[in-house]
């Protein structure tokens, strides 16, 4: 699975496969956390993350949101996903 960015020891990784479930999603890792996080809603929907982290996540994927639905269509195709720019 594809690391696509890293801020703040924050770990952005999405799996690039056909028929990768959906909705929309990538997986995020922090310390021994694990989350994913839909990418229409820009929230989680499995998983859980500190507060700080949560925010940091989501406020990343709003601003983001094109680019990881783009990494979305590029990994159903079984393509590799661009990397992201990190939250500075």
């Amino acid at each position: 699975m594809p690391t696509i960015s890293m801020f703040y020891g924050i770990i952005i990784r999405m799996y690039y496969a056909p028929g990768e479930h959906p909705p929309p999603h990538f997986h995020v890792y922090f310390a021994e956390h694990k989350a994913i996080v839909d990418i229409r809603t820009c929230e989680i929907s499995d998983g859980t993350l500190p507060g700080k982290q949560t925010k940091l996540v989501l406020a990343w994927a709003e601003l983001h949101q094109d680019e990881l639905k783009a990494d979305w269509e590029l990994v159903m195709n079984g393509e590799e996903p661009f990397k992201i720019q990190p939250l500075q």
